[in-house]
């Protein structure tokens, strides 16, 4: 059976990935799982899936790539069927980032080391929250898609993380320390996208006006100022 075709953002997620036990949260038809094992950046894969249908096809997918011995497909919700310390990476995809705040809150023990995420809207929030419980952002990568897809690579530290050192925080927050430094062409679109639809809103004490501040200083950093 060929190995299952991803597109554009899970093939970006899929290149943050790299250790011994992965799970990933939230699979789906698990195609995700299959290639990390088939290509070696995983020793072992547990799938874990709420709903019944994508349960279903998650086990048959594993199946029909006669992968049962590797890849463990089971039923929950986030990380509750996990427990502490048995996985050292874990990747959520194709959710909203305060869904995956709220998933990640609810882990507790059971969140690994490492995470890899790919929101379906602003990941923000994630930024925020890796900051405030000990995760450094150590990866981003913006791809082209309905919208700009970010993926990000999370791993547990100490301290203040590095990767914002010398970067105005809210641009940094709202549109990734690494991605700023990078001055990629899809992230300058998004920029001045942002400032075109924030400009006419904007006014003194409306989140607006927060938010296109915020454009305008990684505008900034993009330009060199």
């Amino acid at each position: 059976m060929p190995s299952p075709t991803l597109d554009a953002r899970l093939e970006a997620a899929l290149h943050l990935i790299r250790s011994e036990t992965h799970a990933d949260i939230g699979s789906d038809h698990a195609h995700l799982p299959i290639r990390l094992v088939r290509e070696g950046r995983v020793g072992r894969c547990l799938v874990v899936e709420l709903n019944p249908g994508p349960l279903a096809l998650a086990r048959r997918k594993v199946a029909q790539a006669r992968l049962e011995e590797r890849i463990e497909v089971r039923a929950g919700n986030g990380f509750a069927p996990l427990r502490p310390g048995e996985v050292d990476s874990a990747s959520m995809t194709g959710l909203g980032a305060g869904t995956m705040v709220g998933i990640l809150d609810r882990a507790g023990e059971q969140r690994p080391p490492t995470l890899v995420l790919q929101p379906n809207d602003s990941p923000r929030p994630l930024r925020v929250w890796a900051r405030e419980h000990n995760y450094h952002l150590t990866a981003e990568r913006l791809i082209h898609g309905y919208w700009p897809y970010p993926v990000l690579r999370l791993d547990h530290a100490e301290g203040l993380d590095p990767a914002y050192a010398g970067l105005p925080l809210n641009a940094a927050l709202r549109y990734g320390p690494h991605l700023l430094r990078e001055k990629s062409s899809l992230l300058r679109e998004q920029v001045g996208a942002d400032i075109a639809r924030l400009t006419p809103l904007a006014a003194p004490g409306r989140t607006a006006q927060v938010e296109l501040e915020a454009a305008h200083d990684a505008l900034k950093v993009l330009e060199g100022q």
